[in-house]
């Protein structure tokens, strides 16, 4: 890839598109212009960027024992819930909402955490599944060019919540030595090689370029529209590649040594708070060291959550969802989610323990707790558990709860399980969309965007 040594990404005019029985004609892509990553940090620097904005993402499966999670009063003297009490210490950084539900969402089981950051459409007949770009990755398009990383996608267990402008899930990285060096280790081999391994790619890429617009004539709409997905898919990883290239040339952060051999041991499964609290210092010190400012983390997906055999469960989360009423079965769901708000918990005060230009970390840095289901064992999805957390110095104002269901409710009938679990699984106000929270955040971020989803609003609730 001659061009690529040079740092000209330009795209030749006549490239070969292989692999699909015939040579096609591609129109001239936008491609980045020579030193393109340091005219970006020139720029951020001229427009006053030196407050990084940032957006992290945790997921939990399978809902939660809503009898014991939820909040019963709105606004700045609720009662936080025995499962949640850990978060008491961050009242004033955080805000509990009720209600919310994607539309697309309602009766699905194990689609949940997919359509969680998208608010797509899955087939009720069983159809092919096509996803939507998600909302961390629009954002990461905003911050690209601010970081080595434009996001990280990560996962205790389970899938990922990260999916491409094409509908493609992005890879989640679940082991902490993995995570911590592509973070901040050196290149195997060292420079040179990373650098011929990158122009290995570019090569590839060049192959698969080449006089599409004359095939592109002779081929129908929909079979265009599919090359079009194709060829911006191409695209995206010719820009990703440049980049990676150019950040080569700039030394990562260099990390303590205790620090290493603490984020870099290899914890079993069975150690799930351990575990937990690893994947999540890796985030605050991603976030620390501005390698990237937008990160997903699954904490499972709604087949494959952790059991946590150091609070005495053995069984996994999907297991408990399914109760079918049994009172022991719900406790220990009650207990699991007390574990997983005390790891929240405990992230949100590693946010808040380091200082930037008189802030914490955690005012520049909005993090969204949730599922994607309310109610497990009958797979309710309306009426989702979520918390949002931090962002203050980008507008978000905290210390109540946001509650989309009392205003028609009047109150929760918690003596009868059954009321409360319809509350779950039909949306008490049916414009209380995620994508409402989802489309507020993207804003906060910059995100150029009126509309993400089937959004209708900005949540305004949430905004100083």
């Amino acid at each position: 890839m001659a061009n690529f040594n040079s740092r000209r990404w330009k795209i030749n005019r006549r490239h070969v598109l292989r692999g699909m029985g015939a040579s096609m004609a591609l129109p001239l892509l936008q491609c980045m212009a020579p030193g393109q990553l340091m005219a970006d940090k020139a720029s951020a620097a001229k427009e006053g960027q030196g407050k990084p904005k940032r957006a992290v993402f945790i997921y939990v499966p399978n809902g939660v024992n809503t009898l014991t999670w939820q909040i019963q009063k709105a606004g700045a003297d609720y009662e936080l819930t025995g499962p949640m009490k850990s978060l008491e210490e961050h009242r004033q950084q955080m805000t509990p909402i009720s209600g919310l539900y994607h539309p697309n969402g309602i009766g699905q089981a194990h689609e949940c955490d997919k359509i969680w950051l998208t608010s797509a459409k899955i087939s009720q007949e069983g159809g092919a599944f096509r996803n939507t770009i998600s909302a961390d990755q629009m954002m990461a398009e905003v911050t690209s060019r601010h970081t080595r990383f434009p996001s990280l996608e990560l996962a205790v267990t389970g899938g990922t919540l990260g999916w491409s402008r094409d509908g493609i899930p992005l890879p989640a990285e679940r082991r902490p030595r993995a995570i911590f060096d592509r973070l901040f280790g050196v290149e195997k081999g060292g420079l040179e090689v990373a650098k011929r391994k990158l122009n290995r790619r570019g090569s590839v890429l060049d192959a698969i370029l080449e006089d599409a617009n004359s095939f592109r004539g002779k081929i129908g709409t929909e079979d265009r529209n599919k090359l079009d997905e194709y060829l911006h898919a191409v695209r995206d990883v010719e820009l990703r590649t440049q980049r990676s290239y150019d950040w080569l040339e700039i030394p990562k952060p260099e990390v303590a040594a205790e620090t290493k051999a603490k984020l870099t041991r290899d914890i079993p499964n069975t150690e799930a708070g351990d575990l937990y609290r690893t994947i999540y210092d890796l985030m605050v010190l991603a976030l620390r060291t501005d390698m990237t400012r937008v990160i997903t983390c699954m904490s499972g997906s709604e087949s494959n959550g952790l059991a946590i055999p150091e609070i005495g469960v053995a069984q996994t989360r999907h297991e408990l969802s399914h109760h079918n009423g049994d009172p022991e079965q719900l406790r220990r769901l009650t207990e699991t989610d007390t574990f997983l708000v005390q790891q929240f918990s405990y992230f949100l005060s590693r946010l808040k323990s380091y200082q930037e230009d008189n802030e914490t970390l955690l005012d520049r840095t909005m993090v969204l707790f949730g599922s994607g289901m309310a109610y497990g064992h009958s797979h309710g999805n309306a009426n989702l558990p979520m918390v949002l957390a931090g962002g203050s110095s980008m507008g978000f104002k905290h210390g109540t709860h946001v509650d989309f269901n009392l205003p028609s409710l009047g109150q929760y009938n918690m003596e009868e399980s059954q009321k409360h679990y319809h509350v779950c699984s039909r949306p008490v106000d049916s414009d209380a969309h995620l994508s409402n929270l989802l489309l507020t955040m993207m804003q906060r971020m910059d995100v150029k965007a009126d509309q993400f989803g089937d959004s209708h609003r900005v949540m305004t609730e949430l905004l100083g």
